[in-house]
């Protein structure tokens, strides 16, 4: 992991409660879609944890929610503040076990790190669709971006506002899409009901409450087929068939 120094670039709302804010600043440490960042909050004593969204050598974007004093704290910087962070944190997605169609599903914010998943899978010419979830129309977001990149888009809601009514998993059921490997992230409950609906192998990355981020509270810790593991310093990405739900 490095600590750097990043400034801010933007800092826009993109949905309700939710905002992507772009900085500038050393991202070296940051090189494979999946890893995360935590940003040092003044005041606060824990850093907040958030995955990478886009990156490269100079920028980094990330999308986030405001769900407490912290994500409400970074909501209110403005262009030119900067923020101490930790970069280079966790593992990543395996592109290479897709061999040439990629599902990707991502629950609210969840759909976040996909996005750099999804330009690296492009990049090798894999065919890639991409099933996002929300709760109404107005949390919706990146579908734009994600059909910029060539990738077709199916989106889900629960009151039936837009898309399909129900969940991701509701759009497989009803969809005859192509997939030979899946990657997920969102809430617990949604990555449960997906490894149990899609059956061939897959990844999914954990949303889990972090302390220090780097594994050594062991506050993030799941149960695998492997014994315990950390989701901060062995995940966040995890292999379907390794979890137990």
């Amino acid at each position: 992991m490095k600590e750097a120094v990043l400034t801010i670039l933007e800092n826009l709302p993109i949905a309700p409660r939710t905002y992507r804010m772009k900085l500038s600043g050393d991202t070296s440490e940051i090189r494979c879609s999946g890893e995360f960042v935590q940003f040092a909050i003044d005041g606060k004593f824990l850093r907040r944890p958030i995955s990478v969204h886009d990156v490269d050598w100079e920028t980094l974007t990330v999308i986030y929610k405001v769900v407490g004093e912290g994500t409400a704290a970074m909501a209110a910087m403005l262009p030119g503040d900067k923020l101490k962070a930790l970069t280079g944190l966790g593992n990543s997605f395996d592109i290479d076990a897709c061999r040439s169609k990629a599902l990707l599903l991502g629950g609210g914010v969840g759909a976040a790190p996909l996005y750099q998943l999804a330009k690296e899978l492009c990049s090798q010419n894999k065919a890639v669709t991409v099933v996002l979830g929300f709760n109404n129309a107005s949390e919706i977001m990146l579908v734009d971006e994600f059909e910029g990149l060539g990738a077709t888009v199916y989106v889900a809601t629960m009151d039936g506002s837009a898309g399909t009514k129900g969940f991701v998993t509701d759009v497989l059921r009803l969809k005859n899409i192509p997939y030979d490997y899946f990657y997920a992230c969102g809430p617990m409950p949604m990555l449960k009901a997906v490894c149990a609906a899609v059956h061939c192998p897959g990844e999914v990355s954990l949303e889990e409450r972090m302390g220090c981020g780097a594994g050594f509270c062991y506050c993030c810790s799941i149960q695998t087929v492997n014994g315990p593991r950390r989701v901060c310093k062995d995940g966040p990405v995890f292999k379907k068939e390794d979890l137990i739900w």
